[in-house]
């Protein structure tokens, strides 16, 4: 299904954000997007809104509509809400886990553990191992509402990590997937659970996460 205008300059502007063309603090003017995009100025106008509703942006009246910046409490925020949802799946149905289950997420993490790629692509694999790892519990719900606060977090990723002058070995911060499913293979639930808070804890500087954070 083709995408609507309104959709495109969405995914767009968001795109424009996770590669750094624009910064949290900056403008986005309503006319110069008008003439990017070559369209109407209602798909423009609605994407605008539609990132305003998502936190992405805000509106200043008159001026035009400033990228929020997350702070670094938003995003233990949306770590320690990642920990309690993954948690609680895996308590739920973490021992139910069949052979097929550890062999795709397997399959996933071997794309999570190159290091010959780009923070993007090693984000949008992570956040496929996370996604099947919750798989279990088969409620959509639960599995929209880890890829709604992934995505989330892929901005703050971008914002805060990706940028380093220092050169980021990715597979650094996966480096516990491997574990926690040995752990689900072995029925050591919380084991797994254990392994789950460290990978999540090694999403950049966590330090105040870790001294926050104290569920299992």
């Amino acid at each position: 299904m083709e995408k609507s205008l309104k959709d495109q300059v969405y995914e767009s502007i968001l795109e424009d954000l996770f590669q750094g063309n624009v910064a949290p603090g900056d403008i986005l003017n309503e006319k110069a997007l008008l003439e990017k995009y070559h369209c109407s100025k209602s798909p423009v106008r609605e994407a605008l809104m539609a990132l305003c509703a998502d936190g992405i942006l805000k509106n200043i009246p008159r001026y035009g509509y400033e990228v929020v910046r997350l702070s670094r409490e938003d995003i233990y925020d949306m770590l320690a809400f990642r920990f309690v949802l993954e948690r609680g799946v895996l308590l739920e149905c973490g021992a139910e886990l069949r052979e097929e289950d550890f062999l795709d997420l397997e399959k996933i993490n071997s794309q999570c553990s190159e290091n010959d790629t780009d923070a993007m692509t090693h984000w949008k694999h992570n956040t496929e191992f996370h996604l099947r790892l919750i798989a279990c519990v088969h409620n959509e719900y639960i599995t929209e509402q880890l890829e709604k606060c992934m995505a989330r977090l892929k901005r703050a990723y971008s914002q805060y990590y990706w940028k380093k002058d220092k050169e980021i070995l990715f597979s650094m911060d996966t480096e516990h997937h491997v574990d926690i499913v040995s752990a689900l293979r072995n029925k050591d639930v919380d084991k797994a659970i254990r392994y789950l808070e460290e990978d999540i804890q090694d999403f950049g500087e966590y330090s105040a996460y870790r001294l926050k954070l104290h569920f299992s």
